[in-house]
């Protein structure tokens, strides 16, 4: 590691998180600071520390976490009291651990299997080098949602395309780290399937559970976990023995065991912990009540708690009418009955108002606050606080203090005897339409957005998932069951945890009273799919909520979602695992025409999807035109394509787009009218006039950023899919025609989309690419870093929209004669995209760029062989005008004899490209030697934004001019031209 003197006391706090494998978005949120300064921070701790990668990073962090503490801290729960006893348990689960992967502790509840585990996790947290993380499994009723919690408790974030299983086991492939699932009886089914992808997928990662029941599954070993030991050693009997060193043993009252019991130890250590300290000679009368308890962990804890107030005879005397049930039946029942023996007692001994207050209290399935209490509990608030403060000093809750107050927990095992107790006292309904009330006001509150807002839902979110559970069943309950279910779906959609809201936007449909919410409810789910690169579920959804509306009559809806079917499929066909056929989409479009009737929205709509229908055909495949999903805004195209723009098939989709932008703005509708401008950029970009393109592009993405908030997304998930896929199309497209300045604009502005920031690679891909071709090498490097980092956590995907930003950064190692970083760039586009757009579109011409500055112009002249027709459907949209001014380049610096004549052509290609035609016109001037208007070009690049273009032009020029280039091109970072 390198030295760290000028680290900042901000970059150590963001350091720690990274070593904690918190991602960008979440070490915001904990230290209240935006995702660009994170990934600020972070850019400048690898440069600082001299490391290429956030793995070699969070490396660091240990390196450093070791040196402070001698070795990290494992993600764990803070110990409230002292773990007793259990060494030969402790080295038995230890070494298990580590002969198999996946290790479940069971046990009954009440036994210790959560202290235990989480005391060998502590114990093993120096042989995992990436961490030890514990997952709190109470709050999970939905198998589904086991990877969430998984996530969580990572600081992981939703990868799309991806479920949240997919995104764990992508973030967790190669790290070497211990995962502690505690409390997983009530999600068996769902851990065993969670795990099973899990382990095949990360060779390095091992698993310790708890659970009350195994997982059934073949990988798994089981430690059965004993009740604590109940011996007494005799200090009498027996000749040798040695009174003196049985009396020591037996008094060390804060030792692992006395006299030989586990047991006696910890209710000795808890009575000590209440102020009364016990004789010795009380031991035997210790270790007959523990016995009476079956050595379970938590009844002698709550025994022990009595004993200032009690004593040991009325300890004694109180277990004895409630043990009488301990007859007859397996020891494994027995177990469970003593805890339930010792609840009650405990339970009896309380005045009626806190038996109350413990029932009730008993909804929560996470810490809650007093005033919350008071809330679900329907009681007083001072009745409350008087009554957890005693609850809390009988061991029947867990108190922890936080900076925003004071919380309570009931351990499971608590819970779900005072949920048992609710029900025998008939309150169960009561008191959980209580909390659903109380979870719908607190929804609410976390609708008004807050510094810390996304702490304070990842502490609610439970609960309200909770009660959502509880409600959905209930028919009384359906009404406040959609509500909230539409509450979690908009909150877990604006926390990015987009598979959820989309569950749950589906669920709220399920629950909606009128068809028109359940239609609505479908078309955001619909939405969210398209956010999480879902095709096939969209298009699932889009069909469901032209079901409802039809049979509830809303003919014009249902043309709607109809027409939104079609259109989506031609829009968005590389989201599609099942492309639809050419049939379907007709009769999709037929359907909507004939009920769309004269309504202005549904003609827009059919017009879109007649359009989408038009321009595909005119491509020649029914692949996609979507632009921010390919490397050219034709993807998909076959060798087939056409070599001339133009022709009826394009007339006729460039019509069909218009009609929809006219009636999408006489409805004032900016999504539809978004969706039609961006169908119409594609025909006229096919039709070969880039400009109009361009021109329709941004106006497609200033519809949708002029909201007087500048809010990103001010139409919900609808809204912010189509303002990614628009910021994404204006970066595209102004690229194509060279608006460099207006292009990192655009892309700038997707990279800080909040929406993507755990995806940091499709986020920032374009932003390489414009300051790529600007030449601003620092920024490049720098957003490079957050582009590969998130590519590796996302699983290293391959995908081909990822190609153009992999040759950008490629290029950029290239140009800084770093061949090794290039080598490496240039492994990771052959593994994203082996495609033709690499070959003979986007990949011809970041490779000319760089054989030019290395003086190689005749291998740039034979990389761009082709003539401009023959891949046309691979630079269309983007990289045409490029291809062409840089071929024409290549042929006056290889001395080709064409090269007057692809001159020619090529400033009639390129007019009013700024970038395209300084090129065409420097290399105009070398080719006719003309110094002054060579030097001119400069000036021409400079005011185009195209600073490495511009110092090139120096060093081409030659004499003083020549030293001036080769500074500029210093002072850029890049490595000296190479002229011959």
């Amino acid at each position: 590691m390198g030295e760290a003197a000028d680290i900042s006391p901000r970059e150590a706090e963001v350091l720690e998180l990274v070593g904690d494998h918190l991602s960008n978005a979440e070490i915001g949120a904990r230290l209240y600071i935006s995702v660009r300064t994170v990934e600020t921070h972070v850019s400048s701790l690898l440069r600082k520390l001299d490391v290429s990668d956030r793995r070699a990073l969070a490396r660091c962090a240990t390196e450093r976490t070791r040196s402070d503490r001698h070795r990290p801290a494992p993600a764990l729960p803070m110990r409230l009291t002292s773990f007793i006893g259990r060494e030969s348990e402790r080295a038995a689960l230890a070494t298990m651990l580590k002969e198999h992967r996946q290790v479940t502790a069971v046990g009954p509840g009440g036994v210790g299997k959560t202290r235990l585990a989480l005391a060998v996790a502590a114990d093993a947290a120096d042989d995992f080098a990436d961490g030890v993380w514990f997952v709190d499994l109470v709050p999970v009723t939905d198998p589904g949602m086991i990877a969430t919690a998984v996530a969580e408790a990572l600081g992981l974030g939703e990868q799309p395309g991806h479920d949240m299983a997919e995104s764990v086991a992508a973030a967790l492939a190669d790290r070497h780290a211990l995962l502690v699932l505690d409390n997983c009886e009530q999600v068996v089914d769902g851990a065993a399937l969670f795990l099973e992808r899990l382990l095949a997928a990360c060779a390095q990662v091992r698993v310790l559970v708890t659970s009350r029941s195994r997982l059934m599954v073949p990988f798994e070993r089981v430690y059965p976990v004993p009740p604590l030991s109940l011996s007494l050693s005799s200090a009498d009997d027996g000749e040798g023995g040695d009174d003196s060193d049985d009396s020591r043993d037996r008094r060390d009252s804060k030792g692992s065991v006395v006299g030989g019991s586990d047991a006696v130890a910890l209710f000795i250590d808890r009575a000590i912990s209440v102020g009364r300290p016990l004789d010795p000679a009380q031991y035997d009368r210790v270790a007959e009540i523990c016995a009476r308890l079956d050595g379970m962990a938590l009844a002698i804890e709550l025994a022990a708690a009595r004993y200032a107030t009690l004593g040991l005879d009325g300890i004694s005397a109180a277990l004895a009418h409630p043990l009488r049930m301990l007859t007859g039946g397996s020891r494994a029942q027995d177990r469970h009955r003593s805890v339930r023996a010792a609840l009650d007692w405990s339970h009896n001994l309380l005045d009626p108002a806190d038996r109350a207050l413990l029932r009730r209290v008993s909804v929560f399935v996470t810490p809650f606050t007093a005033p919350a209490a008071a809330q679900v509990t329907g009681l007083d608030a001072a009745t409350v606080v008087d009554g957890l403060a005693r609850l809390a000093e009988q061991s029947l809750l867990a108190v922890t203090f936080a900076p925003d107050g004071t919380r309570y927990r009931a351990l499971e095992t608590l819970r779900q005897y005072g949920a048992d107790r609710l029900t025998e006292a008939g309150e169960l309904h009561d008191t959980q339409a209580r909390h659903l009330h109380w979870c719908l006001a607190r929804s609410a509150e976390l609708a008004a957005p807050r510094e810390d807002w996304r702490a304070r839902f990842d502490r609610a979110a439970d609960e309200l998932r909770a009660a959502l559970a509880w409600a959905e069943s209930r028919t009384e309950q359906r009404a406040d069951a959609y509500r909230l279910a539409r509450a979690m779906a908009e909150l877990a959609f604006t926390r990015h945890l987009i598979a959820e809201s989309q569950q749950r936007y589906e669920q709220a449909a399920a629950l909606a009273i009128t068809p028109a919410d359940a239609a609505a409810m479908f078309r955001h789910a619909a939405a969210v799919a398209a956010c999480r690169l879902h095709g096939d579920d969209m298009h699932r959804l889009n069909l469901a909520a032209a079901d409802v509306a039809r049979r509830a009559g809303d003919t014009v809806a249902a043309a709607r979602d109809l027409a939104a079917a079609a259109s989506n499929a031609y829009r968005f066909s590389s989201k599609f695992v099942t492309q639809l056929r050419p049939e379907e989409a007709d009769a999709l479009i037929a359907d909507a025409r004939a009920l769309a009737g004269t309504d202005p929205s549904a003609r827009a709509a059919v017009a879109l999807a007649e359009a989408g229908r038009a321009l595909t055909h005119a491509i020649g495949t029914t692949g996609t035109t979507e632009a921010s999903d390919a490397a050219t805004h034709t993807a998909g195209s076959s060798p087939g394509s056409p070599d001339s723009p133009g022709g009826p098939a394009v007339e006729e989709a460039i019509a069909s787009a218009e009609r929809a932008v006219q009636f999408a703005r006489l409805e004032k509708d900016p999504l539809a009218e978004s969706a039609a401008l961006d169908t119409l950029a594609g025909a006229l970009s096919w039709a070969g006039d880039a400009f109009a393109a361009a021109a329709t592009a941004r106006r497609r993405a200033e519809l949708l950023v002029s909201e007087p908030d500048g809010s990103d997304a001010p139409y919900g998930p609808a809204g912010t899919h189509e303002l990614i896929e628009a910021l994404g199309e204006a970066t595209e497209a102004a690229l194509g025609v060279g608006d460099l300045p207006g292009a990192r604009q655009w892309a700038r502005r997707l990279a800080e989309h909040p929406q993507l920031a755990e995806v940091g690679h499709r986020a920032t891909g374009w932003l390489l690419v414009a300051d790529t071709l600007a030449g601003d090498t620092e920024q490049v490097l720098t957003t490079g870093l957050r582009f590969r980092d998130a590519w590796q956590r996302a699983g290293s995907p391959a995908r081909a929209v990822l190609g153009p930003p992999a040759a950008a950064m490629a290029t950029i190692h290239g140009l800084r004669d770093d061949q090794e970083a290039r080598r490496d760039w240039r492994a990771l586009l052959a593994q994203v995209d082996p495609s033709p757009w690499n070959t003979h579109g986007y990949g011809a011409v970041f490779d000319a760029i760089l054989m030019l500055h290395q003086g190689r112009p005749e291998a740039a002249l034979e990389r761009t062989a082709p003539e401009p027709g023959q891949v046309r459907q691979w630079t269309t949209w983007i990289w045409l005008h490029w291809y062409v001014a840089l071929r024409a380049e290549a042929s006056v610096l290889a001395g080709a004899p064409e090269a007057a004549a692809r001159l020619a052509k090529a400033r009639t290609a390129v007019a009013g490209n700024p970038v395209a035609t300084a090129l065409v016109e420097r290399a105009t001037a070398l080719l006719d030697a003309d110094t002054e208007r060579l030097i001119a070009t400069a000036s021409a690049f400079d005011a185009a934004g195209c600073r490495y273009q511009s110092a090139r032009t120096l060093a081409l020029a030659g004499g003083d001019h020549a030293a001036r280039g080769a500074r500029a091109l210093t002072d850029l970072g890049l490595a000296p031209l190479i002229t011959r």
